[in-house]
């Protein structure tokens, strides 16, 4: 349900992890909500200020410098990742401590990632699919969606959870799909590829807004767009409505030889994840149903 507040008065929303996501989630909301972003630096301060919110110095590393979060919004958007170590986020866990000691938030949206279902062998299937995460990446970002499910359940905030695929946009750092075309870098054959799932930053920022809005108490939702290709595929598309060289196909045999265990481990999950949750509850019309619609023509 929409956060209701007296009449004339914004809601108030504490954005965590404003990276570019955050500022895409700041350009749609205008001054519809007032803003607070805690961030670890100063540094942007003045760019967030003009943009109409509020800085917060304070770091998920450090909760001594947590305590003014309490009661501070009727609803807060998690974005900040987890430390990149460990099965668990310890980050998560001392916001919600953070949270906990006044009355409030009345919502959390929480960005988690697609990558806690594991390797699902190329199924297409809806958020009822009970997660199995194989890496300590996506442990992490389990052990967050349970800890986040628990404070909804315990203390009547009303959580949601989007699990989140490739973010993908052509004005984004490391996320124009064109670049690793550019660079040759090889995709698998296809007897060996895998099923890939992709959403537009800005289908991302629309879908955090409308989880603010229309988000179901303890609820998952695919945030992904309708293609379904695999990887290989996708980066031919991409090639083709670019008109750049197709990328080289290698076995994963070779992968194993030249890729770093990181490229490795998105080689060796495949899903296809049904997004009509993300359509019919939160009500989400895409922009770019497909990378292909955000290629230019």
């Amino acid at each position: 349900m929409p956060l209701l507040t007296a009449r004339f008065k914004r809601p108030r929303l504490l954005i965590i992890g404003c990276g570019d996501v955050g500022w895409r989630v700041l350009r749609l909301l205008g001054r519809a909500w007032s803003v607070r972003v805690l961030t670890r630096s100063v540094e942007p301060f003045d760019a967030l200020r003009e943009a109409g919110a509020v800085p917060l110095r304070g770091d998920l590393d450090d909760p001594r410098t947590l305590g003014r979060l309490a009661g501070l919004a009727d609803a807060v958007l998690h974005l900040a990742p987890p430390p990149g170590q460990g099965p668990a986020d310890p980050r998560t866990a001392a916001l919600v401590r953070a949270l906990a000691r006044r009355p409030g938030p009345r919502c959390l949206v929480y960005a988690s990632t697609s990558g806690v279902y594991g390797d699902c062998g190329g199924a297409r299937f809806d958020e009822s699919r009970p997660v199995a995460p194989a890496t300590e990446r996506a442990w992490r970002r389990a052990d967050a969606e349970s800890r986040l499910r628990w404070a909804g359940l315990a203390l009547g905030w009303r959580v949601s959870l989007l699990r989140i695929p490739g973010i993908y946009a052509l004005d984004r750092e490391g996320g124009d799909p064109r670049d690793r075309v550019r660079r040759g870098s090889p995709v698998l054959v296809a007897e060996d590829d895998v099923y890939t799932n992709h959403i537009h930053a800005d289908d991302l920022a629309r879908a955090c807004v409308a989880a603010l809005h229309r988000g179901a108490p303890q609820r998952a939702y695919h945030v992904s767009d309708d293609g379904e290709l695999k990887m290989g595929d996708h980066f031919d598309a991409v090639a083709d409505a670019c008109g750049l060289p197709r990328p080289p196909r290698i076995s994963r045999a070779q992968a194993e030889a030249v890729m770093s265990p990181m490229q490795l481990s998105f080689l060796g999950e495949s899903r296809r994840l049904d997004n009509r949750r993300l359509k019919r509850e939160l009500r989400v019309r895409l922009r770019y149903p497909t990378v292909a619609d955000a290629l230019p023509r």
